[in-house]
């Protein structure tokens, strides 16, 4: 039997057509997605309750002190208002040129605020989240009565602290408030804590 020669012709790129697998499509997009999403979702809970700031001053010792980080919930304050007890972050009267002043609230809208003999007196009665006696009455020697919207906020270290007792920051409103302040960092050992 006589074999036939082949005829050369040359080189040849002879190439299958290759299919898109589509599994492997939608598996690489559901990984994109997923990595997009956690990048969002990172961004929102930084912004709503990472942000930070540093306390400035000793206004606010024992409970926080020159220095100490604190994290702020920004989101808190957007479905309710502050209570009586919060510590909270604000701008005083909004001055954006001014440092993130952190108090805490005494009395709210609607309450009456009065400091006489060094007590102070909400709705008539002692406050209980002011344990010293104050020295500066400041705009609470009269009683007043704060409007809707308006917090009164004081330093715990009440004879260190420019307040709501100061008439440069006054009743503070709920537009001004930047956020809770919730976590604080320990300033030696770096410890995350909840402010109380």
């Amino acid at each position: 039997m006589a074999r036939r020669k082949r005829k050369y012709k040359g080189l040849t790129f002879y190439q299958r057509k290759k299919k898109i697998n589509m599994s492997v499509v939608k598996e690489v997009f559901s990984y994109f997605f997923i990595a997009v999403f956690a990048v969002f979702l990172a961004g929102i809970l930084t912004y709503t309750f990472g942000m930070s700031t540093s306390v400035i001053g000793v206004s606010m010792e024992p409970t926080l002190s020159n220095g100490q980080t604190i994290y702020m919930n920004r989101f808190a304050y957007t479905l309710s208002n502050p209570k009586p007890g919060d510590v909270v972050v604000f701008l005083p009267k909004g001055n954006q040129n001014t440092h993130f002043y952190v108090k805490r609230v005494i009395a709210g809208p609607k309450d009456t605020v009065l400091i006489e003999d060094g007590i102070c007196y909400v709705n008539g009665k002692k406050s209980e989240y002011v344990t010293e006696k104050i020295k500066e009455a400041g705009i609470a020697e009269v009683e007043f009565t704060l409007e809707s919207g308006e917090f009164f906020c004081m330093g715990d270290n009440v004879n260190n602290s420019e307040d709501s007792r100061s008439a440069n920051v006054g009743p503070v409103k709920i537009k001004d408030i930047v956020g809770k302040a919730w976590l604080h960092g320990e300033s030696e050992t770096d410890k995350i804590g909840f402010i109380k």
